[in-house]
Formats: structure tokens, sequence, C-alpha cells
């Protein structure tokens, strides 16, 4: 004997049952609901007196978890003596994802369920779908705005691996042996601005917050690259914001590379040299206390430069610079075949005709 019931279940009629008489009749308590297909069958069974259902984890929740999904039940039997009746899924829903090119999938967050029950069956289900076809790595991306959802994600396994303002990611790795996929970004990446006018003068500014080592001391404007921001870009930027002199970017002059610097995250500081390009200063009230033009040799006499060897080092390549005895890193614009995408390279001109180190 073969039937089936098509229609929508509720939690309710499903939570409190885990074992249901022979003879118990279906209550007509159906509606239809879209994404589940559930089969369940029974056969004949001497020892056997009751209908099983799964668990209410497992089945008795689904009206609760997947109210307004579509579901389809199965039952396929032969006699009626001594019957047992397994309720179990024959088809599910699949979260809609996009291949990435390493074998593994990207959750499209644009399409996620919107009860958080729903989200955790589904998942669940998902991942054995995904393992079976192969897949490695999976990417989900939670909005902000679907916070909720994160904890059943870790709950099924899924661990952090970055956060932003909108979003987090989270990341789930189902092959035997360690993750082979990349890590959060390791570093953050800081600029100076090196900015000199004709009278050999420097532009500095002398920040509101600062540690008390730092009292009275004057610096060169720096900040940190925005997102998808080049460097030099990023550095007229910083200069701009924090002092209104607009500049021309000339070198990288050189770089800095510490580790464990804040959250555990290395650090990239890249010193520029730029040409002025006006000469009026407005400050930024919000992170700046003064700023001004300073002879450079008042500027190389300050205390903190002259008992720094870091610092000490930085202003003694800048000033070979200027006298025209070193050459930086100056950004060439290109585009490699790998990827088809331009990018900016940083290297010291090696062409004579385009020789920069004669000029600043």
């Amino acid at each position: 004997m073969e039937m089936r019931l098509l229609g929508r279940m509720y939690s309710n009629r499903f939570s409190g049952f885990r074992h249901i008489p022979i003879g118990a009749k279906f209550s007509p308590q159906f509606c239809s609901c879209r994404g589940i297909l559930l089969k369940a069958s029974y056969s004949s069974h001497p020892s056997s007196s009751k209908i099983n259902f799964p668990s209410s984890n497992a089945i008795g929740s689904v009206g609760d978890k997947l109210a307004g999904e579509t579901c389809s039940f199965q039952i396929i039997g032969t006699n009626g003596t001594g019957t047992r009746l397994n309720l179990f899924p024959r088809e599910i829903t699949v979260l809609d994802t996009f291949d990435d090119e390493y074998g593994g999938v990207i959750v499209d967050p644009e399409r996620l369920p919107a009860n958080p029950n729903a989200f955790g069956y589904i998942l669940h289900s998902s991942l054995s779908h995904w393992s079976m076809e192969g897949k490695k790595g999976i990417w989900l991306k939670l909005p902000v705005e679907r916070a909720e959802l994160v904890p059943v994600a870790i709950k099924e396994g899924f661990e952090y691996h970055h956060a932003e303002r909108g979003y987090v990611m989270l990341t789930y790795w189902i092959p035997e042996g360690p993750c082979m996929l990349p890590a959060n970004a390791s570093h953050q990446v800081g600029i100076g601005g090196f900015v000199i006018n004709e009278n050999n003068e420097v532009l500095v500014v002398q920040e509101k917050h600062y540690a008390p080592a730092c009292a009275g001391f004057w610096k060169i404007p720096t900040g940190f690259i925005l997102e998808s921001e080049e460097i030099f870009t990023g550095a007229v930027r910083e200069v701009k914001e924090e002092t209104g002199i607009d500049t021309e970017f000339v070198e990288v002059i050189a770089f800095r590379h510490a580790h464990n610097v804040a959250f555990e995250k290395s650090d990239l500081f890249f010193i520029c040299m730029l040409r002025p390009l006006s000469t009026e200063i407005t400050v930024d009230d919000l992170e700046i206390e003064a700023a001004k033009w300073m002879p450079l040799d008042e500027f190389v006499e300050q205390p903190l430069i002259q008992e720094d060897s870091m610092f000490k080092k930085i202003i003694s390549i800048c000033i070979a610079r200027l006298g025209k005895r070193y050459c930086g890193l100056s950004s060439h614009q290109v585009v490699s075949k790998f990827d088809g995408r331009l990018s900016s390279l940083y290297y010291n001109v090696v062409d004579a005709q385009d020789f920069n180190c004669s000029s600043c």
C-alpha cells in the first residue's frame, strides 16, 4: 500500500508526540508548506505495536522551524499488523550558493531563510548535501541585520573568520585534515607624509591625543590606508585631511614592518615623500591640535627624533633623498595577465629617461 500526504504541519501537532498508537488517525491540521519534502514509511514488524516518529528535535520542531515551507510526506507500507511508521527526509531544500574557484561554495546572503530555526534545519541538511558533492570550504556571510543566525551557524560547527561593520563572515571546512581556507587579514597598513616646501620647511602636526612621552612633539602627518585605497592616494588624503595642504606623491622613501601592534596584527608603515601644491594650513579640529611649517633643522633636532634610532634613520633617508643621494620607490600602473587587474607596482626606476631622483 502506498499513499501520500501533502500539506502543512503545525509544530504543536508534532512536538508533543514521539509515538502514536496504531489506528490513530492523522488529524486534518495540515496546511501547505514550501521547501521541505519528507518521506515516511511503515512495514510489518512482529514486535512493534506503535508508530514511531523521529524525536521532536528532528521532526517535531519542523513546524516551528519551517513554518511556511513546502512539505511532502510519503507513507509506504505492507500490511497493517504490527505496523511501524518511520518518518524521515526524502528531499531537503539546500541553501542558495555560488561556487568558488577552489572547490567550495559561498552562501548567498540575500536568500537566507527568514526564520532562525528554519535556517538551522536547512543549514544542517545543506552541509550533508555539500559533503556528498565533495565541496571543501563553505563561506557564510551573515549581514548585521541577520545577527540572530550567528549562534545557529556556530552550533553547526562554523567558525568566525572576520567581521566588518555590516556583516560577520563564518567558515566551515568539510574535508578531514587541516583547514586550507585563507586566514583573516594579518596586517594593517599605515602611511606617513613627508612634505617639504621650497623654503626647506617640513609640514608637521601635533595630535590631540598622544602618549605622555610625546607631549610637545611635532610629527609628520600619519594615518591608515582605507579599504581599496592606494598607498600614494592614502598619503595625499591624510595630509589633506589633517592640514588642508594639497600635495603630489613623489616616492615611497621607506617602510617599516612591525608585529603584534594592534589586536595582535602586524603593521606596515609606509613613509611617502610628497610635493606641496598649496601653502595655507587648515587644521582638522577632530584629531589635530596644531599644524605648521617647521624648518627642517629644527624638526630634526627634536629630542624624540635624536633619541629614537628609527625616527632618526627615517629622517636621514628623507634628507638623503632631498640631496639626490637616494632614490625611493615610485608607483607604476601595470596589468597582470594572471588576474587581468590593474595594480600599482612600486620600484626604483631603471630607465634613465624616466629617472625621478633628479627632482623632488
